[in-house]
C-alpha cells in the first residue's frame, strides 16, 4: 500500500508545479518533525505548511457516518440561521489568503459543502492567483454545474467523497448522490479536454465503514472511467465512550475548555468490519492498475488492520505535528489546529491578524500541552484523521 508521499511523483507525471508545490509543503512538514520543542518565541509562522478553510457549516447531504451531519454528528439538527450569518465574506478570506500567500502553504477548502458557499468560484480564483496550491474536498453532487469555471480558473485538486458503486454509496449519503457525482467528474473532464487543460487533478476520497468495506473493490473498478489522479481509501475516524471522556478530562485539565465534536465519531461504524478480509480486499485493490494511484490511509501492517478498527484505544500513530505546521480557519473567522474537532479556538481572523493567532500565547500553549503528552497526543487524536496522515508510525503498525 502507498505512502502519502507517493502522490507527488504522480503530479510530476501530470502537472510539474503542482507536485513542486506539493512537495514543498512536505518539506516544511519534516521541519516540524525536527523543530516540535519549539513554542514560546518561536516563530511557527514560517513552517506554516497546510490551513483547512471550513467555508460553510451548511451541507445539502446527511451522510450517516458524517461526524457534523450523520447519526451522532453536532449538526445533524441542521445550521441555524443565526450562525449562517457568521460565515466570513469573500473579502474577509482574501485579507486572510493575503497574509498567508508569502508563506505557500497547501490550500485546504472543505465545509459543510464547500458549493454552498456563495463566493467559492472567485475565491478559489484569488487563492490560484496568488500561487497557492489549491484542493477542494466536496461531495460532488453540485459540482456539475459549475465545471467551466473550474477548469479555467485552474484548480489544483477536487477531492471528491464517494464511498462505494451506486446502491452502497446512496445507502450512506443520499438516493442519487453517485449519479450527480459521476456527471460531475465527465462535466469537468469534458472542459478539461476543451480548454486543454490538466486541471484540475481529479481525486476520490473513501471512507471506510461497515457498510461499505466489502463493496471497495466494486468502487475502484468503476473508478476507471472517472479519469481520476488518485483515489484514496480513509480508514475512518472513529472514537467510543471512553476516549471521549478521556479527552474531556484531558481538555478541561490542560487547557481549560470543553469539547463536543468528537462525540460526533461515536458512530459504531467501525464495528464487525473484519480487519484480515478488508486488508486483502485493499491488497487486491493496490495490486491492481486502475490508470491511477491508490492510497490508504494509514497504511498498516496486515495483522494490525483489526486492531484500528476493534481496539480504538490502541494508537497505531502518535506525535501528532499538526500544531507546528497546519492549521484550520472556521467558517466564523475562529482558528484552531484541530480540523475535525474545533474545541479549542487560538483566535478570530476578524480580530486579529492571522500571524498573531499562530504564534499567540493559546497557540502556544496548545502546542506545549501535547508536545508533553503522553506519546504526544491527547486521547482525541487516537483515530483523528490528521493524526493518521501526518503522525509518526508507531513501530509495528
Amino acid at each position: 500500500m502507498n505512502q502519502n508521499i507517493s502522490v507527488v511523483p504522480m503530479l510530476f507525471t501530470k502537472e510539474w508545479s503542482l507536485s513542486a508545490k506539493m512537495l514543498w509543503g512536505f518539506v516544511k512538514m519534516g521541519k516540524s518533525w525536527v523543530f516540535p520543542r519549539r513554542n514560546f518565541g518561536y516563530n511557527h509562522f514560517k513552517n506554516l505548511a497546510l490551513v483547512y478553510f471550513k467555508l460553510t457549516p451548511a451541507c445539502n447531504l446527511h451522510c450517516r457516518m458524517c461526524g457534523q451531519f450523520g447519526d451522532r454528528g453536532v449538526m445533524k439538527n441542521g445550521v441555524l440561521a443565526e450562525e449562517m450569518k457568521t460565515v466570513l465574506s469573500l473579502e474577509q478570506y482574501k485579507k486572510v489568503i493575503d497574509e498567508i500567500a508569502p508563506q505557500r502553504p497547501v490550500t485546504y477548502i472543505w465545509g459543510g459543502e464547500p458549493f454552498l458557499y456563495p463566493d467559492l468560484i472567485p475565491l478559489a480564483k484569488y487563492m490560484v492567483d496568488k500561487g497557492l496550491f489549491v484542493a477542494v474536498n466536496t461531495n460532488g453532487t453540485l459540482m456539475e454545474k459549475y465545471a467551466g469555471d473550474i477548469v479555467r480558473d485552474k484548480w489544483s485538486t477536487i477531492f471528491v467523497s464517494l464511498d462505494g458503486f451506486r446502491e452502497t454509496n446512496d445507502t450512506m449519503r443520499g438516493k442519487g448522490a453517485y449519479d450527480r457525482v459521476v456527471a460531475g467528474f465527465a462535466a469537468i473532464n469534458r472542459e478539461k479536454e476543451k480548454q486543454k487543460s490538466n486541471y484540475p487533478i481529479l481525486g476520490v476520497v473513501t471512507t471506510v465503514t461497515n457498510m461499505n468495506y466489502l463493496d471497495l473493490a466494486n468502487l475502484a473498478e468503476a473508478s476507471r472511467d472517472y479519469k481520476l489522479g488518485v483515489h484514496i481509501f480513509n480508514m475512518g475516524t472513529y472514537t467510543n465512550d471512553n476516549i471521549v471522556a478521556a479527552q474531556r478530562r484531558v481538555m478541561r485539565e490542560k487547557l481549560d475548555t470543553d469539547i463536543d465534536c468528537l462525540e460526533g465519531y461515536n458512530t459504531g461504524y467501525n464495528h464487525g468490519i473484519d480487519g484480515q478480509k478488508l486488508h486483502e480486499i485493499l491488497r487486491q485493490i493496490h495490486g491492481r492498475d486502475y490508470g491511477h494511484p491508490m492510497i490508504t490511509v494509514p497504511v498498516l501492517n496486515p495483522e494490525k488492520t483489526n486492531t484500528y478498527y476493534a481496539d480504538l484505544e490502541t494508537p497505531v500513530r502518535n506525535h501528532c505535528i499538526v500544531p507546528w505546521c497546519q492549521t484550520n480557519i472556521n467558517y466564523n473567522g475562529d482558528v484552531h489546529f484541530c480540523a475535525d474537532y474545533p474545541d479549542y479556538i487560538l483566535g478570530n481572523v476578524t480580530r486579529q491578524s492571522f500571524r498573531e493567532i499562530y504564534n499567540g500565547d493559546r497557540a502556544n500553549r496548545f502546542r506545549k500541552e501535547i508536545h508533553a503528552a503522553e506519546q504526544g497526543m491527547f486521547p482525541g487524536c487516537l483515530r483523528c484523521y490528521q493524526n493518521m496522515l501526518f503522525g509518526k508510525k508507531i513501530r509495528g503498525y
